[in-house]
C-alpha cells in the first residue's frame, strides 16, 4: 500500500517542476505514476485527463485527486492534491512578493520567454502521445476532425465538444452492424 507521505512527497515534486499546467504535467505523471511506481495505467491516465477536463477546476489537481483516490481513498485523495497544490501556493507567494522589483529585468523576460518554448514543446509531445493512444480507427478521425472543427471554426464551448464526442461513440458502428 502506498503510503499518504509517498503520495505528497511525489505530486509535491510534479508540482514543483511542472510549469504551464496540467497539459505540460502529464508527460511527468506518465513516467512516474505510470511507468515507474505502476500505480494507474496508461488508459486510465488518459481517462483522468478526459475527465478532469471535464469537470471545474484546474486539471493537475483533478488527475492528482483522482489518482490519490484510487490508491488511498479520502487519505490518498487529500495527499495528492495538497502535493500538487503546495509548490504553486509557495512559489506564488514568493513570486508576488519579489516580481514587482524584478519583472522588467532583461534576465527574468527571457527566463520566461525560455520557460513558455519549453512547455509548448512539452504539450506538443503530449498531444502527440495522446494522439497515437486514443485515435485507433476511422471512427476516431471522424471524432477527432469534428471536434476540431467544432472548436475551431464555430466556437463551440469544449464542454459541448466532449459530450458530442460521447455521444457519438455511443453510435454502433455501421460496419460491424452488417456482420
Amino acid at each position: 500500500m502506498v503510503s499518504l507521505w509517498k503520495l505528497y512527497t511525489l505530486f509535491f515534486k510534479m508540482g514543483l517542476f511542472t510549469f504551464g499546467g496540467g497539459y505540460a504535467m502529464l508527460p511527468i505523471l506518465q513516467k512516474e505514476a505510470v511507468e515507474k511506481q505502476k500505480w494507474i495505467t496508461e488508459e486510465e491516465l488518459l481517462n483522468y485527463y478526459s475527465i478532469g477536463q471535464c469537470t471545474p477546476g484546474i486539471i493537475a489537481v483533478n488527475a492528482a485527486s483522482f489518482i490519490g483516490y484510487k490508491l488511498r481513498k479520502i487519505g490518498g485523495l487529500i495527499s495528492a492534491t495538497l502535493g500538487v497544490i503546495s509548490p504553486s501556493l509557495i512559489i506564488i507567494v514568493l513570486v508576488a512578493a519579489l516580481l514587482r522589483q524584478y519583472m522588467d529585468n532583461p534576465y527574468v523576460q527571457q527566463a520566461f520567454d525560455g520557460i513558455r518554448i519549453c512547455v509548448i514543446a512539452l504539450i506538443i509531445n503530449t498531444v502527440w502521445n495522446m494522439w497515437q493512444k486514443g485515435v485507433k480507427n476511422a471512427r476516431g478521425y471522424i471524432v477527432f476532425a469534428a471536434a476540431a472543427v467544432l472548436l475551431w471554426c464555430f466556437n463551440l464551448s469544449a464542454i459541448a465538444v466532449v459530450i458530442l464526442a460521447a455521444a457519438a461513440s455511443l453510435i454502433p458502428d455501421w460496419r460491424r452492424s452488417k456482420k
